[in-house]
């Protein structure tokens, strides 16, 4: 199988690439890789469909950072609403039309296994996105999938930030779980790592 995998170069991106490469050809894309797209960028998603057929998309390329809601701006809500939510929003649209028969999608939502001070956004954005899965498998023809990852915390991402790792989900199990959405038979599912 083919896949066109953004966010290569991240934690989670080169975990997912372990996870898949021994069993697939991998297109690995970031803003600064060989195969550039960038989720804000409608033309360059345009332009990475028009170079590659593939038979799977994963997208970890998409965050949000925490914000109080207090010293949120509109453009700051805009910004992270376009990025994470309209970008992969953008990008499943793209595949859809572009993927071969039987193809699967895979974005990136998000979880906090509890509210914490600045995560309004996010949740708002991460709901949305699994809310836009759950209602997008209903639409895919010709045997399309969608499905969508939502990592909490990453494990060694608390321990870079010298906080306590074992609250977090080690980057292997969560590329775990990516690797099973695109290999399965998953249809408009949201999973969260455990």
């Amino acid at each position: 199988m083919k896949i066109i995998l953004l966010g290569a170069s991240g934690l989670v991106g080169r975990a997912v690439a372990a996870a898949l490469s021994p069993r697939h050809e991998l297109v690995p894309v970031s803003r600064r890789s060989d195969t550039k797209a960038d989720l804000t960028d409608p033309a360059s998603l345009d332009a990475l469909f028009e170079n590659n057929t593939a038979d799977a998309v994963v997208c970890c390329a998409a965050n949000v950072p925490l914000r109080p809601l207090a010293d949120l701006t509109e453009s700051q809500v805009l910004e992270d609403l376009h990025g994470k939510l309209l970008g992969q929003v953008a990008l499943a649209r793209r595949a859809a039309a572009h993927l071969t028969d039987g193809g699967s999608i895979t974005l990136t939502a998000g979880t906090f296994t509890e509210p914490i001070p600045g995560s309004s956004l996010g949740a708002l954005v991460n709901a949305g996105l699994a809310g836009f899965v759950r209602s997008a498998a209903t639409d895919l023809a010709r045997g399309l999938r969608i499905n969508a990852v939502s990592p909490g915390w990453i494990s060694e991402t608390l321990e870079a930030m010298g906080e306590d790792s074992s609250r977090g989900t080690p980057v292997a199990r969560v590329a775990a779980a990516y690797a099973e959405l695109v290999e399965g038979t998953a249809q408009g599912t949201t999973v969260i790592p455990q």
